[in-house]
């Protein structure tokens, strides 16, 4: 079994906070990428942001203005 990596998971309500996450973290030159939520966890749209533990009190501040369901801290 392959070992994972620690991220930092960000969900939204809606598919459009996703999207939005996507722009201002690519604009603000942040790491990450938009992947399907895993099945540990539910967000209603079904999108989440992973990115470096260490950039979430940068993505806290980006998200304030989003829909965010939650920031979890998970392997995978």
């Amino acid at each position: 079994m392959i070992a994972g990596k620690m991220h930092l998971l960000v969900t939204f309500h809606t598919t459009a906070g996703a999207m939005a996450m996507e722009k201002r973290c690519r604009a603000a030159g942040l790491a990450g990428r938009l992947i399907p939520v895993p099945r540990e966890i539910t967000a209603d749209c079904g999108l989440a942001w992973r990115g470096e533990p260490g950039d979430r009190p940068r993505l806290e501040e980006i998200s304030a203005d989003l829909e965010t369901a939650g920031f979890y801290e998970m392997i995978c």
